[in-house]
């Protein structure tokens, strides 16, 4: 909490210093003016009319403290509060005095004290105020009580002073409230504009740097802001201040139609012929009576050259992983076939040619694999019920073999009603079929080492597969996805992948899901009521 002395010695702003010059010259006028009054003919005007000599040196010394004050505010600007105090206390001296001299309040004087009050109230701070309307009450009140004492006036005189009085409190408080309000509402503003010149000059820096053209029209089609972009993409004609017309008059009449339709919809797309081939897109934007439209300019060769580069990028990672994985069986089917025309043993031609067939059949399920992505995009989602399919799915894998009977058990929960899903239907069985083949490999194999938990809930089904075994090293979980990641020498790396690339495909969403005790992975999609 700050202490008594830097309360009244605190730093202001200039526009308080400036206030208070005002109010000074104010002072110095009003005191030259009652001084004026009491050298020339007091009586006239009923002020000093009781005392006169005491008037005009009253008058005389309040224009002097006045000049004083005055220089001291101009050349020394420190301690805001104390400066203002003793101004406004000079006042209530001076204008007692004066008001003594004429014979009490009935002069007005009074209303003098309050204008001083209420300038002070402006840039004061309310324990100042309410100080400075303390002493004037006390002032005017012992003023007129020394006028009772001495002319033996009756007692009930003092009700106008009190009534002052309380006019001093009422003007400082209300006066005081006012401008805190008002400093207040000037300190916003100020924030507000250093936040706004703050957002204009980003926003300007953001324009300028997009890589897709921008134009901001009003509703007569007329340029108000552009970025460079813009302008190569309209044209050496594009300037803020130039109708759309008159540089891209196939984007002008696509910009009238957008106005021109009904209800004039927030957004809308088109294709025109620029400098190149280019989508725009229309924004409405603005409020009150003003209507603008943000007009985004995409020049679509080079948004089919950057599609065509990153298609290229990932066909050289993809050619360069196949490469990889092919050449070690490859070299192993190589190996062994040369070893093979060497062997005359029956036992060694028996474990070369199982080697012969391992790699090959690897490298059958790494093109059968690969063949897979190409799938995703050819997706016929159709409606499933997932209870039962998984049901059949369990069942026809044990009929072939692939599981053994009593390893997987099948669960259920969630909300009532049936799993309903729309999904392509191969593409759930290779789903499936990867997770189970995964949860099958690492599971102990005893009973019920491999669980398949169906979940409803009411907007959308998860689907998640839980094995018994080690578990996935926590270094291994961020790769589980990536394409030709595999801990096991024999996998091709691209089930996990492959699975979530045709869950994406189906507007589903294939994770890991970390805890102890074996692995889980979860599918989640949209519930569809059949």
């Amino acid at each position: 909490m700050p202490s008594a002395v830097s309360r009244w010695t605190h730093p202001v702003g200039d526009a308080f210093w400036t206030s208070v010059r005002y109010f000074n010259v104010y002072r110095l006028i009003l005191a030259a003016f009652l001084l004026a009054i009491g050298l020339a003919s007091p009586a006239a005007l009923g002020l000093g009319e009781i005392a006169p000599r005491l008037f005009v040196i009253g008058g005389g010394a309040y224009l002097a403290a006045t000049v004083l004050m005055h220089v001291a505010l101009v050349m020394w600007r420190r301690a805001f509060s104390v400066q203002l105090g003793l101004q406004v206390l000079t006042d209530v001296v001076g204008i007692s005095v004066m008001m003594h001299a004429t014979g009490g309040h009935h002069g007005g004087l009074g209303v003098v004290l309050l204008i001083s009050l209420a300038g002070a109230a402006l840039v004061a701070d309310r324990m100042l105020v309410m100080l400075l309307a303390s002493i004037a009450t006390i002032a005017v009140l012992l003023q007129q009580a020394a006028w009772i004492g001495l002319e033996g006036v009756s007692s009930n005189a003092m009700l106008a002073p009190a009534l002052l009085g309380a006019g001093f409190f009422a003007t400082a408080l209300i006066t005081n409230r006012l401008a805190e309000r008002v400093v207040a509402n000037e300190e916003l503003a100020r924030h507000r504009g250093e936040e706004l010149d703050n957002q204009i000059r980003v926003n300007a820096l953001v324009i300028q740097d997009l890589q897709d053209g921008l134009l901001v029209l009003d509703e007569h089609g007329i340029v108000r802001q552009h970025n460079p972009r813009a302008s190569r993409m309209c044209g050496p004609g594009a300037a803020v201040g130039r109708a759309i017309a008159e540089f891209a008059p196939a984007l002008a009449l696509e910009y009238r139609a957008w106005r021109d339709s009904a209800g004039t919809p927030a957004d809308a797309e088109c294709e025109v012929v620029l400098v190149s081939r280019t989508r725009a897109r229309f924004h409405a934007v603005g409020v009150g009576d003003r209507r603008f439209a943000l007009v985004y300019l995409e020049d679509l060769a080079r948004v089919e050259a950057e599609a065509q580069t990153l298609k290229l990028v990932a066909l050289g990672r993809l050619t360069a992983s196949i490469a990889h994985e092919i050449r070690n069986p490859l070299s192993a089917i190589t190996h062994a076939s040369d070893l093979l025309g060497e062997e005359n043993r029956a036992q060694g031609r028996v474990r070369l040619v199982r080697i012969i067939r391992d790699n090959a059949y690897r490298l059958d399920r790494m093109v059968t694999d690969v063949l897979e992505l190409n799938r995703r995009d050819r997706a016929v989602p159709e409606p499933i019920e997932l209870r039962e399919y998984v049901d059949r799915f369990v069942e026809e894998s044990i009929a072939k073999g692939e599981i053994e009977p009593g390893m997987v058990r099948i669960g259920r929960s969630g909300v009532a009603g049936e799993a309903g899903i729309v999904f392509d239907r191969v593409h759930l069985h290779q789903i499936l079929w990867n997770l189970l083949r995964n949860a099958r490999r690492h599971a102990s194999g005893d009973a019920d080492s491999v669980r398949i938990e169906t979940t409803v809930h009411d907007d959308h089904v998860e689907l998640q597969v839980h094995d018994d075994g080690p578990g996935i090293p926590v270094a291994a979980r961020p790769h589980l996805f990536e394409p030709f990641f595999t801990t096991e020498s024999r996998g091709t790396g691209l089930g996990l992948y492959i699975s979530r690339e045709l869950a994406v495909a189906n507007g589903a969403a294939l994770d890991f899901l970390p805890g102890e005790g074996g692995a889980v992975f979860r599918l989640q999609t949209g519930r569809s009521e059949r």
